[in-house]
């Protein structure tokens, strides 16, 4: 199976995943990642009922993956004979929108899975210095994180990016005294840490 990552957003899409698309006999994915790749796809496309069985498609089926596959994303189903073709992620937008340096980012996700190994990881890396982009949790987002910033006495500057790539994107910027408060429930939160941008 090929899977491409179709982006954050609209207008994200590689040109090698655009070539890959174009040229697919069958193209699966989430109705988000259809919709921004819709008008490359040639073919049948087809939602994904089950990803769990995404190993029996075809060699050359083409899975749509948003944002980059290998952050959070379907890359995490790939074999070692299938193709991973990276998109532009949402830590990558969110740190161009906000001009914070990937180099000393730390990436972590706490979506969809338990929360506590996550607030460990971040607890971790803010000690170490490094700078955080998370991906939430409902139960552990910006105010969460905010605590912990207090507890643990460090000074930094939190965003929320929402909807990026989108005409409703939306980056809040606040403090863990005054932390931006998301209005949906999908969205990165971007930690940095002060004189570390």
């Amino acid at each position: 199976m090929i899977i491409v990552g179709v982006g954050v957003g609209p207008g994200m899409l590689t040109e090698e995943g655009i070539n890959a698309i174009r040229k697919a006999s069958v193209v699966y994915g989430a109705k988000r990642a259809l919709e921004i790749a819709q008008e490359y796809i040639t073919c049948e496309a087809k939602p994904i009922k089950d990803y769990k069985s995404l190993h029996l498609l075809p060699a050359d089926a083409v899975v749509l993956s948003t944002g980059d596959p290998m952050f959070s994303g379907l890359g995490k189903f790939a074999r070692e004979q299938d193709t991973v073709i990276p998109g532009i992620s949402s830590m990558q937008v969110a740190c161009a929108r906000t001009k914070v340096n990937l180099t000393n980012l730390c990436a972590i996700t706490a979506h969809g899975r338990e929360w506590e190994p996550a607030k460990a990881e971040l607890i971790r890396e803010l000690k170490n210095g490094r700078n955080i982009f998370l991906l939430p949790e409902e139960t552990f987002g910006s105010l969460e994180v905010a605590e912990i910033l207090k507890e643990l006495g460090i000074e930094a500057e939190l965003y929320t990016c929402e909807n990026l790539g989108y005409p409703e994107e939306r980056i809040a910027k606040g403090t863990p005294e005054n932390p931006p408060v998301p209005e949906t429930n999908l969205y990165g939160l971007l930690v940095v840490q002060k004189g570390n941008s």
